[in-house]
């Protein structure tokens, strides 16, 4: 493969407000990052993509996403959240094996490429033993995506895992080393393509000592915190942010998941600590955690991430995310607007745009990330993490608004070309991968955790046993 690819000829939403939006545009890329945005270019010796017609987006980045439950994939479709905790984190976690996480990492990673997704924020709460932790970042590596590794805590059984009120459920139970290590071992490159993070409970969920502990843990380790918040009336307690302002321990860059019920208090404290949000808009809707509020988030200038979350109850990839945080977002205003009275023929206020959630699937789930520096947007010296969308297909032909294209239109049939970090890793609509392997490792763990959990109403399909 040549050391530098030129895509020619296509709409280029470059996300780099100084690029901009251009047509019939080209991209340059040179090794591993991107070289020049322009009109014209040429690079002698270059591997050449006609995109003519086509759409260049930054790779789109998934911020918050339980990949090792790619193994039970469409599992629970009916299930609430408090019916998710006590049959899929009580039932088939504990039974986990390391070969069932490798196998889930590597085949989630490679359905994230699939669908466009460059980088992902893998929140890996299946740390039941240390091999299971390294299971899961050779699946990451073995794909080629770009990952943060969010180094999460065992999942041995409901009440340890998430109610445990001490150390039971802390990301060290298991090893009081284990996240240093991995930390000297294989995530000790701040610059690879998989990174560390640390993925934790927080407040009111365990003692305010094992919350200091891992925050400490994260500061020690120079990685970024993401912690699920304020979901759901199973899952939300009031006062996290402000028992751990009284802990001093409101962070910056740490990601506050779901963050539907947080009140305007709350609000302030993750825009006046330089905190995120990772928003998993069909999942909040379907589950009940509650409405995605990314339009609270963006009037306070708050990053906002899309995120997939679980596939065990909804398709994993930004275009079904894209799809529920646009509607969802504008139809919340209209209701609001119905309510208060306003005259039908004007027009409803404070109406989120396209634009703003292409953003949040690509530029401000790199800030979410804490790897803006790198990727996220088309601009020189930045990763070559580059997707081309199909232009021509009959869903998204003929273009207007190539962004009303990607959000409203295309799905992943429309991802024809995927690159990350210089290397086409999808091209002409197919993996450049042998998905055999990674197949057959997938079913048998499938069949395997189907096999050792008992079956309930509702979820795992009786003709599979």
């Amino acid at each position: 493969m040549a050391d530098r690819i030129l895509i020619k000829g296509a709409y280029v939403l470059s996300q780099d407000p100084s690029i901009g939006e251009l047509a019939g545009a080209d991209v340059l890329i040179d090794g591993d990052r991107i070289a020049e945005v322009g009109t014209g270019l040429s690079a002698e010796g270059a591997q050449v993509i006609d995109a003519t017609g086509d759409i260049v987006i930054p790779g789109f980045i998934d911020t918050h996403r339980h990949t090792w439950e790619t193994s039970i994939r469409t599992c629970a479709p009916d299930y609430a959240l408090i019916t998710y905790f006590s049959a899929i984190l009580d039932q088939f976690a504990p039974r986990y094996r390391p070969a069932d996480v490798l196998a889930a990492n590597r085949w989630g990673a490679l359905e994230c490429i699939n669908a466009g997704i460059t980088t992902l924020v893998d929140w890996s709460h299946i740390m039941n033993t240390p091999d299971h932790a390294y299971a899961a970042i050779e699946g990451l590596q073995d794909t080629g995506i770009r990952s943060v590794f969010a180094f999460g805590f065992p999942n041995t059984s409901l009440v340890t895992w998430w109610f445990g009120p001490d150390y039971q459920g802390s990301v060290e139970r298991i090893d009081g080393d284990l996240g240093r290590a991995l930390r000297a071992g294989p995530l000790h490159d701040d610059g690879a393509l998989v990174t560390m993070g640390l993925a934790t409970r927080g407040t009111n969920f365990c003692k305010p000592d094992v919350v200091r502990y891992e925050w400490e843990l994260a500061k020690e380790l120079a990685v970024d915190i993401t912690v699920h918040v304020a979901m759901d009336r199973f899952g939300y307690t009031k006062g996290q942010l402000t028992a751990l302002r009284d802990l001093d321990l409101l962070y910056p860059n740490t990601t506050y998941i779901h963050a539907s019920h947080l009140t305007d208090e709350e609000w302030g404290l993750v825009r006046d600590s330089g905190g995120n949000v990772s928003l998993a808009p069909q999942i909040e809707i379907q589950m009940g955690h509650g409405w995605a509020p990314a339009q609270k988030a963006e009037s306070l200038g708050i990053p906002v991430g899309l995120s997939s979350d679980v596939a065990t109850t909804s398709s994993a990839d930004q275009f079904t995310q894209m799809h529920a945080v646009f509607g969802s977002e504008r139809g919340r205003r209209h209701e609001i607007s119905w309510n208060d009275g306003l005259d039908g023929l004007e027009p409803t206020p404070d109406l989120i745009t396209a634009r703003q959630v292409l953003r949040w699937a690509t530029l401000d789930g790199a800030k979410v990330a804490g790897i803006a520096d790198r990727t996220g947007s088309i601009t020189p010296g930045k990763k070559a993490d580059i997707v081309i969308i199909d232009g021509h297909a009959v869903n998204t032909f003929p273009i207007i608004d190539p962004v009303a294209a990607v959000v409203c239109a295309a799905d992943i049939s429309n991802v024809d070309t995927v690159i990350i970090d210089g290397v086409i890793r999808k091209r002409d609509g197919k993996l450049v991968a042998d998905l055999s392997g990674p197949r057959a490792a997938i079913a048998e763990s499938r069949d395997y955790l189907v096999s050792q959990v008992p079956a309930q109403d509702g979820w795992v399909v009786p003709a599979l046993r």
